[in-house]
């Protein structure tokens, strides 16, 4: 986005002007869409099922814009949960994203999965850990807190997101000594060692807050919009934090072949 472009568009934001952002979270289990427009959520469409999001994500976004009578043209940017996950669902979302972005010529918002599943729980005094399964006892985790701004809040992370194993991101939360909520898919996937290893107050997220959510991808989307956090639709890659099965399994059969080579 070009500089003229965004102060533009930030003085829309600050000046209360109907700024409308989609919000797009295909990361894990979870297929989310929401429009935000401002601090109202115009309308948002979530499934858990036993479909893939290719099957999945652009109906949902086809509905929601059919419900709405929503004309794309109208949109200022584009939010997207842009990892860690699923490596097949976050090139789906944005493939999707950047579809959008190029076609509509609107910036897309980058907004880290894990930032998303904690801003579920805006406001609250906990420690918040989102915890995502990345298998072989390993989670995709960070620990945030929100720090009061003025009327606001603000999301700090207090330990930044990784690929980590479950018992060592528990005991990097004995030492901070917080209360924690924990939430994301690797919850119940890890909720015997959680009982077993966790030494500080914790609790679990309730159904309604505990996946993703496309509302919490777009309205935090929108605040980092407000700061001028854009890419364009070319520009934007997902974070994987960690290399592919398949690329692991390349890189151990190149290694092989290259000790077998040198005997």
């Amino acid at each position: 986005m070009k500089p003229k472009e965004t102060e533009g568009w930030m003085r829309k934001w600050n000046g209360n002007i109907g700024m409308k952002i989609l919000g797009l979270d295909s990361s894990g289990l979870v297929a989310s869409v929401a429009v935000v427009e401002d601090d109202v959520l115009l309308a948002e469409s979530t499934l858990d099922y036993k479909k893939t999001h290719s099957q999945t994500l652009l109906p949902m976004l086809d509905g929601l814009r059919s419900r709405l009578e929503l004309d794309l043209d109208s949109l200022d940017a584009i939010a997207v949960a842009s990892g860690p996950g699923s490596f097949t669902g976050l090139r789906i979302g944005a493939a999707t994203a950047k579809g959008l972005g190029l076609a509509l010529r609107r910036p897309l918002v980058e907004v880290p999965t894990l930032e998303g599943l904690a801003w579920n729980l805006w406001g609250t005094d906990r420690l918040v850990c989102p915890l995502m399964d990345a298998r072989r006892n390993q989670v995709y985790a960070a620990a945030y807190e929100f720090v009061p701004v003025q009327e606001r809040f603000r999301l700090d992370a207090v330990i930044p997101q990784m690929p980590i194993d479950i018992r060592e991101m528990l005991e990097k939360l004995n030492q901070l000594g917080r209360g924690v909520v924990f939430l994301g898919d690797g919850t119940p996937v890890y909720r015997r060692e959680i009982a077993e290893y966790c030494k500080v107050p914790y609790a679990f997220a309730p159904a309604g807050n505990n996946r993703q959510r496309a509302a919490s991808i777009a309205s935090l989307g929108a605040v980092y919009f407000a700061q001028g956090k854009t890419v364009t639709a070319a520009e934007h890659c997902p974070e994987y934090l960690r290399k592919s099965q398949a690329e692991r399994e390349a890189g151990s059969r190149m290694t092989e072949a290259e000790a077998s080579e040198a005997e």
